[in-house]
């Protein structure tokens, strides 16, 4: 049975989900943050062996915990390639918050939209999102129990990803959002990358970038 435990990380409160596979007891880490010692901690609680370590997209604080977790777990981390020069630009955002650079991760193939990131029993469909960054993706995880789409920050609970950074594209946000994610169906449960869970439903009705009455 597929099992979702989402919680924030520092430095600025990303939502670092790990999906586990209790039988398999393997794993997948979305967006590690910065607290490589308390997703090191959860794994090592479970037994898990992690398979994969995959970002929505590579702002800093989505990324920092990336190589500390990478190198305690062997996994392979993966990124889309149009967000590989904000990696390369991780001493830059360092700089902007007032802190130094995390340490490099080895990337593994990029992701590409349409494909399937697994673990044990656990499959996710990637979908690229651009507008955020250019690289921005979602994860899309279906089960028996349940649709969960992991949004990044591509789109959150009544609101959208901010677009004033570098590649951010307000116009592509919409797009991407429209066309790739309010589709999905109705009770799709959305893990946005900060902040509070929300569903399809509840975002095509009621966000004020997309309110349908």
């Amino acid at each position: 049975m597929i099992q979702v435990e989402t919680f924030p990380v520092p430095p600025l409160g990303c939502n670092c989900s790990v999906l586990r596979d209790d039988e398999a007891r393997e794993a997948i880490v979305i967006d590690p943050g910065g607290d490589a010692a308390g997703i090191l901690r959860r794994l090592t609680a479970q037994g898990l062996t992690v398979k994969a370590i995959v970002h929505t997209h590579t702002h800093i604080d989505h990324v920092g915990a990336t190589a500390a977790v990478q190198r305690a777990t062997g996994a392979p981390a993966r990124i889309h390639e149009g967000d590989l020069f904000l990696y390369e630009m991780l001493p830059v955002q360092g700089q902007m918050l007032g802190m130094g650079p995390p340490p490099a991760a080895e990337l593994d193939a990029f992701l590409r939209d349409g494909d399937v990131v697994t673990a044990g029993s656990i499959s996710l469909e990637v979908l690229h999102t651009p507008g955020h960054t250019p690289g921005s993706v979602c994860f899309r995880c279906k089960s028996d129990a349940s649709d969960l789409l992991f949004s990044g920050d591509t789109l959150f609970a009544g609101s959208i990803g901010r677009t004033d950074l570098w590649g951010g594209d307000h116009a592509q946000i919409l797009r991407s959002i429209r066309e790739r994610l309010l589709v999905l169906p109705d009770d799709t449960v959305v893990i946005p990358g900060h902040d509070r869970t929300t569903s399809v439903a509840r975002e095509r009705r009621f966000n004020p970038f997309f309110r349908s009455g």
